[in-house]
């Protein structure tokens, strides 16, 4: 075996072995962003439990105003009618609203999160389309420089 033969046997070889790395290399990109948009996926819905326990937490406290806004007018001898009705009437109205910022914030982190994980997906996918074209330059290269040798 002459010295060309050699280098030649070495080029391939060396192109196998950047094909191969590639190849590993862009597996590795996608699991790596399949896993980030997991965890992506699981802190929206961490997000969105804390968002309703928030709401749950929310709502129990203005109850308990309410109750003491009935207590205290029962107490008085005051009828729940004109100024203490209206009074209940904009503790109601409040804690909806409130309710429903709640629940807008939870959906504009969902749609973040959802968008977060479709980005890492979609972000893997580019790397490892990167890694797979290198591969295949890889192996040209490695080819190339072996029938350069030969001539």
């Amino acid at each position: 075996m002459d010295a060309g033969q050699v280098a030649q046997g070495g080029s391939l070889l060396g192109g196998f072995l950047g094909y191969k790395g590639n190849q590993a290399a862009a597996k590795q990109a996608r699991a790596t962003a399949e896993y980030n948009a997991r965890v992506a996926e699981n802190e929206a819905i961490l997000l969105q439990r804390r968002k309703v326990s928030e709401e749950a937490a929310m709502r129990q406290s203005a109850e308990r105003t309410m109750a003491s806004q009935r207590v205290a007018t029962a107490a008085s001898g005051i009828q729940m009618s004109g100024s203490a009705l209206q009074a209940m009437a904009d503790s109601y109205f409040a804690t909806e609203m409130d309710a429903l910022n709640i629940q807008y914030a939870a959906d504009i982190e969902q749609t973040a999160k959802a968008s977060e994980a479709a980005l890492a997906r979609a972000t893997g996918a580019a790397k490892a389309s990167a890694y797979k074209l290198a591969s295949y330059q890889s192996l040209l290269q490695g080819g190339t420089q072996a029938a350069t040798i030969a001539k």
